[in-house]
């Protein structure tokens, strides 16, 4: 079994993040496996120097050295592995190719909708006591227009294409089966204006192009599982088995 620990280098490692290391780090060892640490560095704003280090030496004082990624060798962070660069900063290239091939599939579309329209767009939706989703006025665009939109380099995010008709089924390894209703799930971005991936776009990718097959998080990120799925279904890849 191959697990991973992903953490973000946005502040020292906690007593939950270690948790969930820990478990991923016993599912491997116990099935003769791979334990793989990746660092998920992609909200540079919140990115904290040292985080990596403290991480690593934090991993190491538990006894749970990595097999594979990122590790700590002779005082200073490297990189082991053939799946490589295990640092998503490192990875852009690939996410954005990623993002270009769903947009083709019909799977993403090109969002140009300034901050300011997004935050009018929630208030109303507020005032109407509606959830707060995106509306879709990009989805609206003619293929002429938004071709226009791109060769001009108008700013745009990459957002996924949800198929609202659809239930989502997720079988969780705790919870058993979970159903999503297309319609109450957000298109997300997944590309940000800078280049830069979201965990959404980039965790999926990551995971399949280094083969995980077992992925072990916290109940939080069980809302955002059925964007996951959708994504592993457009690129035609089997997921890796979820807990939450």
């Amino acid at each position: 079994m191959r697990t991973r620990f992903p953490p973000s280098p946005t502040g020292f490692l906690h007593v939950g993040g270690l948790r969930t290391a820990l478990y991923a780090y016993l599912l491997a060892k116990q099935s003769g496996g791979t334990f793989l640490l990746r660092i998920e560095d992609t909200d540079v704003e919140r990115t904290v120097p040292g985080a990596i280090e403290n991480i690593l030496r934090t991993l190491r004082w538990a006894g749970l050295h990595p097999d594979e990624g990122v590790v700590f060798r002779d005082g200073a962070v490297t990189q082991v592995g053939p799946n490589g660069p295990y640092i998503q900063s490192q990875r852009l290239s690939i996410y954005q190719e990623h993002a270009r091939a769903l947009i083709a599939k019909g799977a993403a579309y090109p969002c140009f909708c300034s901050i300011e329209r997004l935050a009018e767009m929630r208030q109303e939706q507020n005032a109407a006591k509606q959830a707060p989703m995106y509306d879709r006025l990009c989805l609206t665009f003619s293929r002429e227009e938004v071709e226009h939109r791109l060769s001009a380099h108008e700013s745009h995010v990459v957002r996924l294409h949800v198929p609202r008709e659809r239930t989502i089924i997720l079988e969780d390894a705790i919870r058993g089966s979970v159903r999503f209703r297309g319609d109450t799930v957000d298109d997300q971005v997944l590309l940000k204006s800078d280049g830069f991936p979201t965990y959404h776009l980039a965790h999926v990718v990551d995971d399949h192009l280094m083969a995980i097959d077992f992925v072990l998080r916290g109940e939080e990120w069980l809302s955002s599982t059925p964007k996951h799925l959708l994504l592993f279904e457009a690129f035609g890849w089997t997921c890796p088995r979820y807990a939450h």
